[in-house]
């Protein structure tokens, strides 16, 4: 199968900084890695660059990928504007290296970073950052060649899958998979492969649907639009939502400097307001939304608007009917829209982050009390004076409503 010219075209057509380009020491050592080689090199040991006592902008960095959708539509619609806050056009890069660099070094003040992300930066490397929000729920899948044999989870014994990050809800929701279908997962980049084991590598998104292509490996897990692309231009197929193995699952989460916590409250929570009335926006208009964020719209994503359109709505019929939707009573969509940050859902991504392969030293995680870091990492009052605020969101069924700040976590294959 080979990939058109075309497709590159569509995949690429942003504009990326040279900067961004210039980083490919950076991202082979993260493959090498994983977070401790993403940090350790770069801001291990530095302290967060305060912000000046006037600045009132809201420096925005981000991945150009369907997590960052609330930070972007706030852009978009002027939200952080109505806040009175100043709101440069977000800065997109083209790696986990290059936007947790930015942030710790005080070029961007409010990013989206996978949620286990912030879990190594706070207590690994002591960088004092703050979750503040989820950025959205659900959101990414599974998917393997649409010619190959696999059809459960089961059938992956022996095969190779791609993960985009060690240290991601992709890779705990994935190995989670593994266990529960009594297979194991294994980093082996090189050699057989047992019957039993599922060999796993690290690949940037864009490469993936490549190599997916090329037969160099039999699936991957990813945050859209990366599936749907794969989908319409490299024939992929859905295997399984994330979303319809753990119900509502947090992926990428909304971060600041603690600093601008403590120091900052009032800006702090005007950021926050304005990312929580994008995620209503987007909620009620996903389709509109994908437009805005297209290379067809604002062009906020590197990627046409039908896409991105298929990235955010398309949970349709036909994805029961091949079992990558098992669960259709959990009411989800193929990427949801949910800041309230469930302190269930921490305790249990540290728990399952134990559990759970990576390449590097992780041992700082085995000292880690679940409950200390749902408490200490993340800073829940600008997000739930922000919810009070715009009192819709107490009306949505992704917030329970008989207790709307506390939820039982569903995992189930």
């Amino acid at each position: 199968m080979k990939i058109s010219n075309d497709f590159l075209k569509d995949l690429f057509a942003h504009e990326w900084s040279s900067e961004d380009f210039s980083r490919r020491d950076t991202l082979d050592m993260l493959a090498r890695g994983g977070l401790a080689a993403l940090l350790g090199a770069t801001v291990a040991g530095s302290a967060i660059a305060p912000a000046r006592a006037d600045d009132n902008s809201v420096r925005i960095g981000y991945l150009p990928i369907t997590d960052a959708s609330a930070l972007l539509i706030a852009h978009a619609k002027g939200y952080f504007k109505d806040e009175g806050l100043d709101a440069p056009r977000p800065t997109p890069v083209r790696s986990w290296a290059a936007l947790a660099e930015g942030f710790a070094a005080g070029k961007f003040n409010l990013v989206h970073l996978l949620k286990p992300i912030p879990v190594w930066m706070r207590y690994n490397n002591k960088l004092p950052v703050k979750i503040l929000a989820w950025a959205h729920t659900n959101g990414s899948g599974l998917v393997v060649n649409g010619k190959s044999s696999i059809h459960e989870f089961s059938d992956l014994g022996g095969k190779r899958i791609a993960v985009p990050f060690w240290y991601s809800m992709h890779n705990v929701v994935l190995q989670y998979a593994l266990r529960e279908s009594r297979l194991k997962p294994v980093i082996r980049a090189e050699g057989a492969i047992g019957a039993d084991e599922v060999a796993l590598q690290i690949l940037p998104p864009p490469e993936m649907l490549a190599a997916l292509a090329a037969g160099k490996i039999d699936g991957y897990i990813v945050a859209e639009p990366f599936n749907a692309l794969g989908e319409i231009k490299a024939g992929a197929r859905m295997l399984r939502f994330t979303g319809d193995i753990w119900k509502n699952h947090p992926c990428c989460v909304v971060v600041a400097h603690e600093r601008d916590t403590i120091e900052r409250p009032e800006w702090t929570q005007k950021a926050v307001n304005a990312v929580v009335r994008a995620q209503g926006f987007i909620r009620d208009n996903k389709a509109e939304a994908a437009r805005i964020l297209s290379q067809d719209g604002e062009g906020y994503l590197p990627t046409p608007g039908a896409v991105v359109v298929k990235a955010m709505t398309d949970y349709g019929e036909s994805y029961e009917k091949t079992g990558a939707i098992r669960h259709r009573d959990w009411g989800n969509g193929r990427v949801d829209f949910q800041p309230w940050p469930y302190p269930s859902a921490t305790r249990l991504i540290v728990e399952a982050m134990n559990k759970t392969i990576v390449e590097g030293d992780a041992s700082f995680l085995k000292n880690l009390d679940p409950a200390f870091v749902a408490q200490d990492l993340v800073d829940y009052r600008f997000v739930e004076a922000a919810l009070k605020a715009q009192p819709d969101w107490l009306k949505d069924p992704s917030v329970e409503k008989a207790t709307p700040f506390a939820r039982t976590e569903i995992l189930a294959l």
